[in-house]
């Protein structure tokens, strides 16, 4: 079992990697069926030591194989297995019928779905259908994920969960909610999107020994933001280096009574590294804000042109934290669309934006899902319900780079393949945790990423941020508890 790797595929291209594997490098299917059910028993054993009694439920297809060669090799590991099929079995063909031929050979013994499990099993094992599933479940298919899904047992899913399908992550009518999901080959875009990541649990992937070349990382659907992506951007700083190296930050927003916000931007823009910071809001708040945070310099802007002189002074914009919607923040939005700098845009910032589009190249927006929908004239569940066609309208229709937060945070900028972040929380679905994600993408862009580095980089450095700072649990977390674990993050 490998970790992770970077690239993230559509159900189309791992069809691809597989032909690559059997027609050019001459490997058998049978072969990477066979190492398949290894790769998913050493897991389970790994994962599940105690479990000694496995049921294994078999439906269609080469997923159907995968689970058979499970059986058969469980049960020469000493595991008490059984099988359930919800298909005929002799109406299988091909790698998953001789799958079934050498279970049956060695003993094993199939019985059709009746509508139960055994209830003393302690492991399942989900092997009914594949990642190709394109319609919803109905019929007996329906009533086994049911069924696994009401029994005590962990479950593992061999390649994807069955109803999930493979590229969206949509639940097709009903799908299995895993404990743990083996996947094979490629990873599969399905098991980081919508239903499919909640219904994935912990994800581990092995290549089968298909070699690299196989995978060509220009014809994935997602790049996995990794550790060595963080690793390559931000560096050791030089011994020479000064405040004035690192940028200087202007954070925009906090209309009255909303001063919380741009703290935490401002202050996140500190623990990521920015030079300066400086916070534009309204005058009342001033005074209180360089008392919380001495580090951060507060500005009073009672009109548009004292913000003009501010934004003379600074190399990034972040704008919209707690900004509003009164005639204050529009007279501050024309002067921040009307700017060239860098600048990250989020919270009532892409509110007003939505009401007046425009394109910028040198603009960052960060919108959750409500805000997308807005942004795009439809709604937070249809964002939802097809994410990668969201995040694909918002970047063609608002340039610049588009990050679409939420489970799995996705960024695309107007080339190359998009990025997916795979770490992060539950815990972070709280107020404030959007302006401390504003601050850090503005303090990277200050350092000097390029602006699709440092939405995607930013995105991660948040993530991990947040996991480390949930590590007494994730109820409860707050914005502002992640502002200790970024000086860990952003120093790797």
């Amino acid at each position: 079992m490998s970790s992770l790797p970077a690239e993230i595929y559509s159900i189309a291209g791992v069809r691809d990697i597989d032909r690559a594997a059997i027609e050019d490098e001459g490997i058998p299917g049978y072969t990477l069926m066979t190492r398949a059910g290894t790769a998913a028993v050493r897991a389970a054993r790994s994962r599940f030591p105690e479990a000694s009694r496995w049921q294994v439920l078999c439906g269609a297809g080469n997923n159907a194989g995968d689970g058979y060669v499970v059986a058969r090799l469980a049960a020469q590991d000493g595991i008490v297995v059984s099988v359930l099929t919800v298909v005929d079995p002799d109406g299988l063909k091909g790698d998953a019928a001789t799958a079934y031929a050498d279970f049956v050979a060695e003993g094993g013994v199939v019985m059709p779905w009746s509508g139960e499990l055994d209830a003393e099993a302690d492991l399942l094992v989900d092997g009914l259908l594949g990642s190709g599933l394109e319609r919803d479940l109905a019929g007996d298919f329906a009533a086994a994920v049911s069924a696994i899904n009401h029994h005590p047992a962990p479950v593992l899913a061999l390649d994807i969960p069955s109803g999930v399908h493979g590229d969206s992550g949509r639940v097709l009518g009903s799908a299995v909610r895993a404990d743990l999901t083996v996947t094979f080959v490629g990873l599969k875009a399905g098991l980081f999107a919508a239903g499919g990541a909640e219904r994935s649990g912990e994800i581990l992937f092995d290549g089968l020994e298909v070699p690299d070349r196989c995978r060509p990382p220009g014809k994935a659907m997602y790049r996995r933001i990794d550790d060595s992506m963080l690793r390559c951007c931000l560096p050791r700083r030089k011994r020479t280096a000064h405040k004035g190296s690192f940028g200087h930050v202007l954070v925009v927003g906090g209309g009255t009574g909303m001063a919380g916000a741009v703290r935490l931007a401002g202050e996140a823009a500190l623990r990521t590294g920015a030079g300066l910071v400086t916070i534009a809001t309204d005058p009342s708040h001033a005074g209180t804000l360089v008392g919380s945070r001495p580090e951060l310099m507060c500005v009073g802007i009672a009109d548009a042109s004292e913000l003009s002189q501010r934004i003379e002074k600074a190399d990034v914009i972040a704008f919209g934290p707690g900004l509003g919607q009164s005639d204050w923040a529009r007279e501050l939005f024309a002067v921040v669309a009307a700017q060239e700098l860098p600048c990250v845009w989020d919270a009532d910032a892409l509110n007003l934006l939505a009401a007046a589009p425009s394109r910028a190249e040198h603009r960052i927006i960060t919108p959750h899902p409500g805000e997308a929908g807005r942004l795009l004239g439809s709604s937070a569940t249809q964002v939802q319900a097809d994410r990668r066609a969201a995040l694909d309208a918002l970047q063609e229709r608002y340039g610049g780079i588009a990050v679409l937060k939420g489970a799995n945070s996705l960024v695309a900028s107007a080339r190359g393949v998009p990025w997916l972040c795979t770490a992060g929380n539950p815990g972070m679905a709280a107020p404030g945790m959007g302006d401390v994600l504003t601050g850090i993408i503005a303090a990277l862009l200050a350092q000097g990423l390029a602006a699709e580095e440092a939405a995607a980089v930013g995105v991660a450095v948040h993530a991990q941020a947040g996991d480390r700072a949930a590590a007494a649990g994730e109820r409860g977390l707050m914005a502002s508890d992640l502002m200790a674990e970024l000086r860990g993050v952003v120093n790797p």
